[in-house]
């Protein structure tokens, strides 16, 4: 089955992205790394619960790559804003086939000695206008999760809203109560007990 992960807030920049986490949390980001195959890099943010919270942007610094970048960052404008929602598989392949969407091919991606596969598609889009949850699977006995030192800040409630809200968590298929999918526009919102009472992103 799969399991919630981590949630990434996007950025045109990842200075922005950070601010972003920053202002809405009252809590500082800690660092985070470059991700080489995408050409983006990140900060991190430890929350309660096993899960942590990323700021991902493309990085300046990377070459111009031949192939669209994960999290749709591509076509990224605007203001920094949470975009997507990352779950976790003990059995990445498996949970791919068993699925009636494309949700992309296994990618195998390093961070310093963090290793992982994420499913990405070629066009870096997700399915449901990209509020179906991109999946991983990681290949380390400890993740960012058990690293990151907590921030005091817990996830209450994601909420993510799509126009055809059943048939997407009919086909993720997660048992998390936090999650909800409702009837909207195309959007994912974030709400989180912080030192600084309920925040949301």
């Amino acid at each position: 089955m799969l399991q919630l992960d981590h949630l990434a807030v996007a950025g045109e920049t990842l200075a922005e992205a950070v601010a972003h986490v920053e202002a809405a949390l009252g809590v500082a980001m800690g660092p985070g790394g470059e991700h080489a195959h995408f050409g983006t890099h990140n900060q991190l943010i430890g929350l309660s619960d096993g899960l942590y919270l990323e700021a991902i942007a493309i990085n300046p610094a990377a070459e111009v790559l031949p192939y669209r970048r994960w999290f749709d960052l591509d076509r990224l404008s605007g203001a920094p804003r949470l975009g997507n929602w990352i779950c976790r598989s003990d059995d990445l392949e498996a949970d791919l086939a068993r699925l009636d969407v494309e949700a992309g091919r296994p990618v195998a991606l390093t961070r310093a000695d963090l290793r992982w596969r994420m499913a990405v598609p070629e066009s870096g889009v997700l399915p449901y206008d990209n509020c179906f949850p991109a999946l991983m699977q990681w290949d380390v006995a400890v993740t960012p999760a058990e690293l990151l030192a907590s921030s005091g800040v817990t996830l209450k409630r994601l909420e993510v809203a799509h126009p055809e809200a059943e048939q997407l968590r009919a086909a993720v298929g997660l048992g998390d109560a936090r999650v909800a999918f409702v009837t909207g526009v195309p959007a994912l919102r974030a709400s989180f007990d912080t030192p600084h009472g309920v925040r949301v992103l």
